[in-house]
Parts: C-alpha cells; sequence; structure tokens
C-alpha cells in the first residue's frame, strides 16, 4: 500500500492561517478568522490508482486516499489503520457502503450510506473522528499529572443526523465532553431520542428553541470568542472540521468501483454522483474525489425546498432570501419558488433544512482561486493567488452577513458549473418519489434482495425497496438529470439515511400500498427508544452567546468535578 504523504499542510479560506498541520485543523475546528480549512494542495491519484484499488476493501481505500492528505509524521500507518479498523467495525453491511441498482433501464444505483451506529451518512465520518479526538488527546496527555491534562470541548450544531453521530462517536470518552445544538422542535422523533437518551457523563444536549441555523450561528459565534477559547479547548463536530469531508471521500471511490465491477458498466460510460445536500460537506468531499482524478463526468446538488445552493447555480446569486424574478430568469421558476420570504422552511426531509450551507464557502474559496488567482499577473506567486482567493473569499461572506446575500461574476458562475448541475425537489414531489420507487422496485429487487449487502430493513416483505424522505430527494433529481445526461451514463444517488428515522414523511407517502407495513423496516435499535429516559436541556435563543458560553463552563466543570 502507499506510504503516506511527506508534506501536505493546510491553509483557511479567509486567508488568516497557512501552514498548518492535520492535527492543528482537527482540534482547531474553524481558522481564527472564522474560515474553513482546506489543504493547500489537492492531492493527485497513484498513477496506477484504477488498477491497484479496483478491489480494495473500504477500509483500504480509506487507508490510501487519508494517507494522501494525513503525514506519516502525524499519524503512523499502522495507527492510521488502527483508526479506520476501529472506526468501520461498528457498521452492520460487511461491504460499509453498498451501492444497489433501484432502476435498471436508466441505470440509476443507490449508495446506501445508513449501515453505520446511527443509520445515517453522517458515522461514516463521525465514527472516525471521534476516534481521532481520542487518539490525539491520549497523545498529547500521556505522561501528564491528571490536572495537567488537555480536555477537549466538543461543540456541534445538528438538523438530525450529525448530533446523533456525534454522540454514538464520542460518548465515554476520556477527556471529551461533547455539546449538541439541535432546533427544538424540528427533528424527527426518533433522531431526538438517539441523540436525548445517551446519558453518558460527558454527552450534553441542547434543544433550542429556533432554527438550525440559530444553532450554527451559536456554534460559530463559541468558537470566535475569545473568553472561552483561552479557558477551554474547542472542537469542531461539524462538516466545518476538515476530517469530516476527508472521511467521505472514501465512499465516493467504493461506489465507482462497485460500479466498475458490475456486468452493467462498460469502459467509457459517463458517471454522475446525485447528492441530497443542505450544508454542502455531502457533495463537497465529492468534489474533492473528482479533482483528486475520480471520473465524475457531473456532481449533482440536490436540494429541497431550502434550495439557497440551486438558486446560486441558475442564477449566480447565494441569497438567504429569494428576489423576485432572478430565480426565475430564463424561465427556470419552480414548484414553491416563494418559499423563502420567512427564512427556512420546514420540509418533510428536516436534516436539508439549512438556509446558508457553511461549506459552500470551501468550494468558492476555489472557485476565487480558478478564476481570480488565474488572472493575476504571470508573476504573481502561488502564495499571492492563495491570498487573492481568501480576500475574495472574506469579501463575498462579509456581503452575505451585511446584505443577506451576494452575487458572482459569470466566470465564477461558468467555472461552477464545469464540475455541478443542480435540481430542486419539493415536498410533493418527495413523497412521489417514495411512492414510484416503492411500486417499481418490487419486481426486480425481490425479496432476496433484502439480505444482500446488507440492505435488510429497507425493503418490504415483497421486495418493495423504501427511501427515507432525504435519499428520495437525491433520487428525483437522478431521474431528472437522466433525461440530459450524456449516454451512455450511469447515476449514482446517495442515500443518507434509513426510512425508519423518518417514518411520518414514509408513511405518508405509502399509507394504503399494499404489503407496505412499517413495522417492517423498524430496525431492532429503535423500537422502545423513544420511551427510554432521556436527558436534554431547553434554551432560548434570546439567553444568546452569554448564556450557551457560561452553561458550556459550568457543565464541563461540573463533569470534570465529578470525574
Amino acid at each position: 500500500m502507499a506510504s503516506h504523504t511527506a508534506s501536505q499542510r493546510y491553509l483557511s479560506t479567509r486567508g488568516g492561517s497557512y501552514d498548518l498541520s492535520f492535527e492543528d485543523v482537527v482540534l482547531k475546528g474553524l481558522a481564527a478568522d472564522g474560515g474553513l480549512f482546506i489543504p493547500e494542495e489537492i492531492p493527485s491519484l497513484p498513477a496506477d490508482w484504477a488498477s491497484k484499488w479496483k478491489d480494495y476493501t473500504f477500509e483500504e481505500l480509506a487507508y490510501e486516499i487519508f494517507s494522501l492528505y494525513v503525514s506519516s509524521t502525524e499519524i503512523p500507518a499502522a495507527d492510521l489503520k488502527d483508526l479506520i479498523k476501529r472506526s468501520y467495525a461498528t457498521f452492520r453491511a460487511a461491504d460499509r457502503t453498498p451501492t444497489v441498482t433501484l432502476d435498471e433501464k436508466r441505470n440509476i444505483h443507490l449508495l446506501e450510506l445508513f449501515h453505520g451506529p446511527t443509520f445515517a451518512f453522517k458515522d461514516v465520518a463521525l465514527q472516525f473522528l471521534g476516534n481521532l479526538f481520542e487518539y490525539f488527546l491520549i497523545r498529547r496527555n500521556r505522561g501528564k499529572a491528571e490536572g495537567e491534562k488537555e480536555h477537549l470541548t466538543v461543540i456541534g450544531a445538528t438538523s438530525g443526523d450529525t448530533g446523533s453521530a456525534a454522540i454514538y462517536g464520542l460518548r465515554g470518552k476520556k477527556d471529551a465532553s461533547v455539546f449538541i445544538m439541535h432546533p427544538k422542535g424540528k427533528v424527527s422523533p426518533i433522531q431526538e431520542a438517539q441523540m436525548t437518551t445517551v446519558l453518558d457523563a460527558n454527552v450534553h444536549n441542547l434543544a433550542v428553541d429556533g432554527t438550525f441555523d440559530d444553532c450554527q450561528d451559536f456554534v460559530k459565534a463559541l468558537f470566535a470568542d475569545e473568553e472561552i477559547n483561552k479557558t477551554h479547548r474547542l472542537a469542531a463536530v461539524n462538516s466545518i472540521n476538515w476530517a469530516r469531508i476527508l472521511a467521505q471521500i472514501t465512499y465516493y471511490f467504493h461506489a465507482y468501483f462497485s460500479l466498475v465491477r458490475s456486468p452493467a458498466f462498460t469502459s467509457g460510460d459517463h458517471v454522475r454522483f446525485v447528492v441530497p445536500t443542505g450544508n454542502f460537506g455531502d457533495i463537497l468531499a465529492g468534489y474533492f474525489a473528482k479533482r483528486m482524478g475520480l471520473p465524475a463526468e457531473k456532481l449533482v446538488i440536490a436540494t429541497n425546498e431550502n434550495d439557497i445552493l440551486n438558486r446560486f447555480w441558475r442564477s449566480g446569486y447565494y441569497e438567504k432570501k429569494e428576489v423576485h424574478g432572478r430565480a426565475a430568469a430564463g424561465g427556470l421558476k419552480q414548484d414553491g419558488a416563494q418559499a423563502h420570504a420567512d427564512g427556512v422552511k420546514e420540509t418533510l426531509s428536516p436534516a436539508m433544512d439549512i438556509l446558508v450551507s457553511s461549506n459552500f464557502e470551501r468550494l468558492l474559496w476555489f472557485l476565487a482561486y480558478e478564476v481570480y488567482g488565474g488572472a493575476a499577473s504571470s508573476s504573481s506567486s502561488v502564495a499571492d493567488k492563495r491570498a487573492i482567493a481568501g480576500e475574495k473569499v472574506k469579501t463575498w461572506l462579509a456581503e452575505l452577513k451585511s446584505n443577506d446575500g451576494f452575487g458572482v461574476e459569470s466566470a465564477v458562475l461558468a467555472a461552477a458549473a464545469k464540475d455541478f448541475e443542480s435540481e430542486r425537489v419539493s415536498d410533493a414531489q418527495t413523497l412521489e418519489t417514495i411512492k414510484h420507487v416503492y411500486t417499481t422496485t418490487a419486481s426486480q429487487q425481490g425479496p432476496k434482495a433484502s439480505a444482500r449487502n446488507g440492505t435488510a430493513g429497507t425493503l418490504s416483505a415483497a421486495g418493495n425497496y423504501i427511501l427515507d424522505p432525504h435519499s428520495a430527494v437525491g433520487f428525483a433529481a437522478a431521474l431528472r438529470s437522466a433525461e440530459r445526461a450524456p449516454a451512455p451514463a450511469h447515476h449514482i444517488a446517495l442515500a443518507t439515511a434509513h426510512p425508519a428515522k423518518f417514518s411520518a414523511a414514509v408513511e405518508k407517502a405509502l399509507e394504503g400500498q399494499e404489503g407496505f407495513r412499517f413495522e417492517d423496516v423498524l430496525p431492532e435499535q429503535f423500537v422502545g427508544l423513544e420511551q427510554k429516559e432521556k436527558r436534554v436541556t431547553t434554551v432560548q435563543k434570546s439567553e444568546g452567546l452569554a448564556g450557551i458560553r457560561e452553561l458550556v463552563i459550568r457543565r464541563v466543570r461540573e463533569e470534570k468535578n465529578a470525574a
């Protein structure tokens, strides 16, 4: 297998930090200037990757990919392999992230990412991140007296799945406290129960009387707050943490090789990945995979009715609220186009109910580097071009903060369109897609599929495949993309969660369908979960940063005193 890269370093998207190590960016989470960390260079794949990696396991692929971003001087090869092994041993599927074909005629495949401990794609990254935090802490605290040991205060916001995945990745970890904020009453009952029934002393659930964006704003404010940063080592668990993006790159390669090995694939076929997204982290991992050399023809962004990303790709404007007529330019007005007058809309796919996509900032940096750095004088150094990109991102984000949005030049939009397309899927279309897949898959999947590649629990007794609403958003976008993609083309749609996590939407879509009983797809881990003892603290948005800060400091102190 490959040896580690010797020199990969990291910088901030806003230009304030350069030449940071992998350990630095994992433990910092967010840069001091408010930017997000990215690698100074996107590594290229080894020349023989296509043949050498073709039959690798998920863990073997993860090692090869991580090794391109993490120096062996930071994490020795044996340690990295052990971290990977422990992280994915918790998955129920032997293939970790299996791919199944749901539409043979259109060559649409589904990448199942919900076989981890919390039944959501976030497990792929957060099982690894939890072990990574523990690895760095143990190493830093080795030989230190109890009162001198470093303590990590992990802060996160969740619209549903990140919270439980982070909690399951960090529960019981020594010298680490985890605080997860979720919008009160705006996550599914199963998602809430998965978080709040974990009673480990180092786990703290905060129900914020607001939206996910309010929770996310609190997280960013804590990282920017000098007072708490002087006394506590804060760490990010949201996809603002670079390790989250890195871990997710693996399943793009894994799915590609699954497709290449199948008889349906012919050399030269186009491959598109379709990703339901809210915070842009999942699809950003696909962007890195593509930039590294994975032959993906396009990455298709699938949004729900909170469609700030779709509106950007169709208009060149990134705005919290839709400006009348702008997103509709060129006849692009779509169902529910006025949904943004009052901010975030609650939909059937709540994990995507996000107004501002944090990880979009990372893509903006690369677009700015390409367009504005590329237009710099021939004498400009790489450092100068990076500085130009950082300044441009700062300008755009300042406009977003002051004006609730910004527009980009046509050259930037054209650069974004080279790798991405976008689709918007309404709630009505989401329900229609769940029903469509259910009614069209029984004959081609068959009951035997329930045991194949660990898909048990997503099929009815007759073999009908059941999508969760987020995965349905992706599948609906894949159906549309298949109508326009250059032939021959394969679409790999990402299935981000198990349908049992979103019972209300699934039952609404499939009510009255022959053979459908929700109990048939309910994992045993969910039975009785909502009746278990819970621990959660309600936080009023009006308490502000000062209230959140005081609560975090007090809880960490109590936790240490009780240890």
